[in-house]
């Protein structure tokens, strides 16, 4: 076929509606896609499991008449799971094993029509916000080659930044679809707990502060894959409450005046990069200038605490995900099945007790009631999506005495270390230096989006985040859709 050469410059609905009038069809759609995977991916690494037959069956047995019939689509290879296809997780372990089933966010997926070709890099479990597994090797952001898209859907990132796919899955259990979209030019949103479901069989994910949906380069797009996706299956644990009228119909509403706060103050972190605090302040000027009541406050968030209460229940998690691993595959995990950080979130989660998981459960509930008391003031909270531009490859990997820490809790007894909490902290201080806002809508449950409304002067994208108030997703689409008419990114695109 001759190749369709304008289709970098189509979002997913555009893509959709010219396989609607017989424009193009479905197949034309998959080959320009499939072409243009084998192109870019040696490059940035993004697809670690092509899809291409899966993908033509798809079409051959009919695809639904959804709001995306024909376009192509990829999945992360963390949570979501595609009944055949193997499902790693970013882990040694996992290499081998298979879903036995589709989740019912694939169902939904495929009922919106998309042609799902293939599976995107991830790290191991996702439990870093940069995407170097050991499996697969560093994924590459397309917008500079020495740098990283990002984590832990850094795979879908850099492939709809690469315009393999004009949008992609990605999950967020701490930043994991905002800090990719942040470093990749793009949208991303994290929804309210419970918007997108879990099941047929899982409840919450990560306690519920792990939530799916995609990444994309147009407002519309998520807000109407929002549409497609959201609403409760059987037995889920949290509801979010209904919205009033389609997602899609909010991107193109007036906001009418917003209240708005903003900060320079990262609230995980221990400091904020210039071109991050800039992007801030020039976000800021933007929305007064749009008409919006803006004003610097921030909420009173106890950091240390907040990080040692995150990492138990991350710790807790990975050491169960583990111990259900072995009965998936019939293995007995061993320390070198798994990276060094991963290994080590296991030998805490052993140790922690209960009285441990439920304080930390407790704190994090508290740090939600400290929002929503903020918010109770404001529509939105607005931050630096990340605390630094993009980072390299292995800027985020332990250095040092984070090296250190990580190490001894891999070999040393594990008790009085799993005790310490500035041993935990010490392990990790490069990781929320990076994601230095985002952790706290996912324990909060808060809907979160970041908008590529910056770039910097070495030409990396810095996100901007916006943190709506719980179940209040269409607040976020109104703002986000008159961002993107004031401050267009649509023509911005990288030169690979």
């Amino acid at each position: 076929m001759t190749r369709f050469t304008e289709y970098g410059d189509y979002d997913a609905l555009g893509l959709a509606e010219l396989v609607r009038k017989g424009e193009l069809t479905a197949s034309d759609l998959l080959s320009e896609a499939m072409a243009r995977a084998a192109e870019v991916n040696p490059k940035i690494n993004a697809i670690i499991e092509p899809l291409h037959d899966y993908a033509r069956q798809s079409i051959a047995n009919g695809l639904p008449d959804g709001p995306f019939t024909g376009v192509p689509f990829l999945v992360k290879d963390l949570l979501i799971a595609l009944e055949g296809v193997p499902q790693r997780s970013g882990s040694r372990f996992f290499k081998d094993y298979i879903a036995t089933e589709d989740t019912t966010l694939a169902k939904r997926y495929k009922d919106s029509g998309v042609v799902i070709f293939g599976k995107t890099n991830t790290p191991e479990f996702g439990v870093t916000p940069i995407t170097d597994p050991e499996l697969f090797g560093s994924t590459l952001n397309p917008w500079n080659l020495n740098h990283s898209p990002s984590g832990s859907s850094g795979g879908s990132a850099a492939a709809v930044a690469a315009r393999i796919v004009p949008m992609a899955n990605g999950g967020d259990g701490g930043g994991s679809i905002r800090t990719p979209s942040s470093c990749c030019g793009l949208v991303g949103l994290k929804p309210t707990k419970g918007r997108t479901p879990s099941g047929p069989h899982e409840g919450d994910l990560w306690y519920g502060m792990a939530i799916e949906h995609v990444l994309t380069r147009s407002v519309r797009d998520s807000a109407a894959m929002l549409d497609a996706t959201h609403g409760q299956d059987a037995g889920p644990p949290n509801i979010a409450p209904a919205p009033e009228r389609p997602y899609l119909e909010e991107v193109d509403r007036d906001p009418g005046k917003l209240r708005i706060a903003f900060s320079t103050h990262p609230m995980i972190g221990r400091e904020l990069h210039p071109d991050c605090k800039a992007a801030v302040e020039k976000s800021a000027n933007i929305l007064a200038d749009l008409g919006h009541h803006v004003e610097e406050a921030t909420p009173d968030i106890d950091r240390e605490a907040f990080i040692r209460a995150f990492a138990v229940l991350v710790a807790a998690d990975t050491c169960a995900l583990i111990r259900k691993g072995e009965q998936m595959t019939g293995r007995k995990a061993r320390r070198q099945d798994f990276e060094p950080r991963t290994w080590a979130l296991k030998r805490l989660g052993d140790v922690y007790t209960s009285a441990d998981f439920a304080q930390a459960f407790w704190h994090l509930q508290g740090v939600g009631r400290t929002m929503g008391q903020f918010m109770q003031n404001y529509d939105i909270f607005l931050t630096s999506t990340c605390g630094t531009p993009p980072p390299k490859p292995g800027d985020l990997s332990p250095q040092g005495m984070d090296k250190w820490s990580v190490a001894a809790l891999n070999h040393l007894p594990i008790q009085k270390l799993a005790t310490n909490p500035k041993m935990v902290i010490q392990a990790a201080e490069r990781v929320y230096d990076f994601m230095s806002q985002t952790p706290v809508a996912n324990a909060t449950g808060q809907p979160s989006m970041s908008l590529p409304l910056h770039w910097n002067d070495a030409g990396l994208p810095i996100g901007t985040l916006f943190t709506g108030k719980f179940g209040d997703e269409s607040t976020l689409f109104r703002l986000a859709g008159q961002l993107e008419k004031a401050h267009p990114w649509k023509d911005k695109q990288p030169n690979l």
